[in-house]
Formats: C-alpha cells, structure tokens, sequence
C-alpha cells in the first residue's frame, strides 16, 4: 500500500449502460442540481478530482432516485 500514481477511474462493477446513463446525468446534475453542484464544488475544493467528483454525484443520484421510488415523494432539494 501505498500513494497511488496515475489518474483515478471509475470502477467497472455492474452494468457498464447503466453506469453510462448515471454518468451523463451526473455531469449534467453538476451544473444544474443545486444539491449535486454543491457536493462536487465541496470535494473538488477538498483536493478530490474531478472523475471523483462526478463518481460521487452518480452514488448521489442513485440515493436520490431510489428514495423517490421507495417514498412515493417528489425530489425536494436540500440546499436553499
């Protein structure tokens, strides 16, 4: 173990259409998403890169969209 060299990717688990279709949203959510433009802003300034950033928000999106699914609700953004 040690310091990793190189550029970070994001995992190949799971469906590589679905990763697709989160990914894009993701980097649109960032510019558009206050809740998701927020986070990925926070983790840059904190020394993450930007593939990081966006990986984040596809999990984001993902808790996102399940909640709506499981609590029958609209999305409802938490930054005022």
């Amino acid at each position: 173990s040690g310091k990793q060299v190189g550029k970070t990717t994001l995992s190949k688990e799971g469906p590589g259409y679905i990763r697709a279709k989160l990914y894009m949203a993701a980097v649109v959510a960032g510019q558009h998403n206050p809740d998701i433009k927020e986070q990925k802003n926070r983790l840059i300034r904190h020394g993450k890169t930007k593939m990081q950033a966006i990986g984040a928000a596809m999990r984001k999106l993902a808790h996102i969209c399940f909640g709506v699914v499981k609590n029958q609700t609209e999305y409802q953004s938490q930054v005022v």
